[in-house]
């Protein structure tokens, strides 16, 4: 028992460095200060702000929940083995080992959080997929990445919404554009903003020839406000059309879809999935603001690493995972050696593993 109890102690050290390390006492502050907002009879008068900030009370009370429970139960845990010494009572010491080993994974998990260090990477994030060569194929991988990204934020819990969407000639998409509300949903995504390539025999050749086939992927975060990134209006480009579905047939007979060009940095966003114009824009602009961030940390990285010497390699098109169905089964990320054989999980949403490696990479450098 002595060595159980020395363990546990060891697994309480662990959690307080990480509970002060990602300041988990000023997150219970946070949470409470917006629940007495909620609790004032004025709370509803500024309805947008108060969907907001009961959103944000939602999900720090959630996280927190989960490592106060935490805390509690090595206390608890503490308490037993004490009280199993003093009666000489040995028959809990399995019971207890395994409780202690169930606690050490928990504590796996909540040290992954460590790991997000980015400005943005508590946001909301926003996926664009994009078929690349392969024609049919391409297009039908898009459509298998957009389902992989999506069953992976519904195992995260997180709301997940189309924003813009081009169906594919044949089958599969040409593009499509998803927002994703959740925290820390950028600071997860964002390792899979790149180059994905497929390797499978073809379902559309009937041959049975095998393929190859990409899809571009871009991540950016949700960011409110402008920050310090200006966009002026002079700047903007905005045209509007009618939304369409599969086969050309009219989604909303008014011309609600809105395309924005921002015309210094030649960026173009586009939104067709509301039926209100005014949505439609309010979108693109959050798509538009995050690209415009991205751009400015992509030159911010160029200028760092021009003045330290470095090597400079082209990021875009650059491809990051490979994903082989025949002739045997493997999934490999290009940048970390992370690799999976069970593609079929990998592609259900099981991504966890190749975004932590990522994520330590970042760390490491």
């Amino acid at each position: 028992m002595e060595n159980l109890l020395e363990k546990i102690e060891e697994l309480r050290e662990k959690l307080l460095s990480l509970w002060r390390l990602l300041d988990i006492d000023r997150q219970i502050e946070e949470v409470n200060q917006l629940k007495s907002e909620m609790s004032q009879p004025s709370f509803w008068d500024d309805r947008e702000r108060a969907v907001a900030v009961g959103k944000r009370a939602e999900e720090l009370d959630r996280e927190t929940g989960k490592w106060l429970a935490f805390k509690k139960e090595i206390t608890d845990m503490e308490q037993l083995v004490a009280v199993a010494n003093e009666e000489g009572d040995i028959t809990m010491h399995d019971e207890l080992s395994e409780q202690l080993a169930r606690l050490s994974n928990e504590l796996a998990g909540f040290e992954f959080l460590a790991l997000f260090g980015g400005a943005y990477d508590q946001n909301n994030a926003i996926i664009s997929i994009h078929a690349g060569t392969g024609g049919v194929d391409a297009q039908d991988w898009a459509e298998i990445l957009e389902r992989m990204f999506l069953r992976f934020a519904e195992k995260q819990g997180w709301q997940t919404e189309i924003l813009d969407f081009n169906q594919g000639n044949e089958a599969g998409i040409k593009s499509v554009t998803i927002s994703v509300t959740g925290r820390w949903a950028y600071g997860y995504l964002k390792s899979e903003s790149g180059v994905h390539r497929l390797v499978r025999i073809s379902p559309f050749d009937a041959e049975g020839m095998r393929h190859t086939s990409f899809a571009l992927v871009e991540v950016i975060p949700e960011i409110a406000g402008h920050g310090d990134i200006v966009i002026r209006d002079e700047d903007l480009e905005v045209d509007t059309y009618r939304a369409s579905g599969p086969g050309g047939q009219n989604v909303n007979k008014t011309e609600s879809a809105i395309r924005i060009r921002h015309k210094p940095s030649g960026i173009v966003v586009a939104c067709q999935t509301e039926r209100s114009q005014h949505q439609n824009r309010e979108n693109a602009m959050k798509i538009l603001l995050g690209k415009l961030y991205q751009l400015q940390q992509a030159e911010t990285d160029a200028e760092t690493a021009k003045l330290k010497g470095e090597a400079q390699k082209a990021e875009w098109g650059k491809q990051i995972r490979s994903y082989v169905m025949q002739p045997y089964q493997l999934v490999k990320d290009h940048r970390t050696n992370h690799e999976a054989t069970d593609i079929r999980s990998v592609l259900d949403g099981d991504l966890t593993g190749f975004m932590e490696a990522y994520l330590r990479m970042i760390v490491s450098k």
